[in-house]
This record gives structure tokens, sequence and C-alpha cells, in this order.
């Protein structure tokens, strides 16, 4: 396994995880590029965003709203009147 979000997926490179279940892994970023960079990710490998297919439109919607979940528990500003 080369890919380095599967890796982190599984377990086998250590990450500080804020969300699990088991579809999704969201961990904070170990070089974050803002003050709160949390990445949700699926567990399944999909290889780049041209990968996405029909069979993936409720994992992508399930990890949308993990990630806007993430950023009102972190208490990021997102959206309109943030």
């Amino acid at each position: 396994m080369s890919c380095l979000f599967c890796r982190i997926a599984s377990g086998d490179i250590p990450a500080t995880i804020v969300f699990e279940d088991g579809e999704l892994v969201a961990f904070h970023d170990i070089n974050p590029q803002a003050p709160v960079h949390v990445l949700v990710i699926p567990k399944a490998h999909i290889p780049t965003t041209n990968d996405i297919g029909t069979e993936h439109e409720a994992l992508v919607g399930r990890m949308v709203r993990r990630a806007a979940a993430i950023a009102a528990i972190e208490k990021m500003g997102v959206g309109p009147g943030a």
C-alpha cells in the first residue's frame, strides 16, 4: 500500500484523528496551512477526483457534511455570514 492517505486511514502512519467511522477518517494536517487544518478522507482508495464516480456520490456527500460538522466543532467561520 503506497498511497499516503490509505496508509493514514489504515493506521500504518500515525495521525491526530478527530473523527473516524467505517467509511471516513478526519485528521489534523501535519503541516497546516491555516490555524485549523483538518483533512477528511475516504477509507476507500480513490486515486484522484477524476476517479470519483456516481457510485461515490453518497460518500462524497458524507465527506462534505462531516467537514462542515468538524468546522462547527472547531469554531471555524465558514459559509455566508461567518
